[in-house]
């Protein structure tokens, strides 16, 4: 079993930034590639961004490509988003997930999820 807690969600202006964080417990973390999903009203959960265990790959949604960083800190168990330059569009709930298997930008490989955290950003 694992638990994950998203933090630092907020509000946040067009072109600034927020760096999320998604803390693990339960089974090793330094084992799991860890995702970033989000979901906005009306609309399906989508990728936007894995690493591998290490950390050494990372992936990102064409949408995200250059301004958001994933990265993780197995010592602490605890694996992050950095979002600059932030777009309206960006607007939604943020959920950290573990995943189990399959392919690593595909939700269905993941099956431990947070309980999210809002990003809003106004124009």
């Amino acid at each position: 079993q694992v638990q994950l807690v998203e933090s630092g969600g907020g509000l946040v202006q067009a072109g600034g930034s927020l760096r999320l964080s998604c803390a693990a417990s339960g089974r090793t973390f330094s084992s799991s590639a860890m995702g970033w999903f989000r979901q906005a009203p009306g609309k399906e959960r989508e990728f936007v961004a894995a690493s591998t265990q290490s950390g050494t790959v990372k992936y990102y949604a064409d949408s995200v490509k250059g301004r958001f960083t994933i990265s993780r800190d197995n010592s602490k168990n605890t694996v992050y988003l950095q979002m600059n330059s932030l777009k309206p569009e960006d607007t939604a709930v943020y959920y950290c997930a573990a995943r189990s298997g399959g392919a690593i930008i595909s939700r269905e490989s993941y099956n431990y999820w947070g309980q999210g955290t809002q990003v809003t950003v106004s124009k």
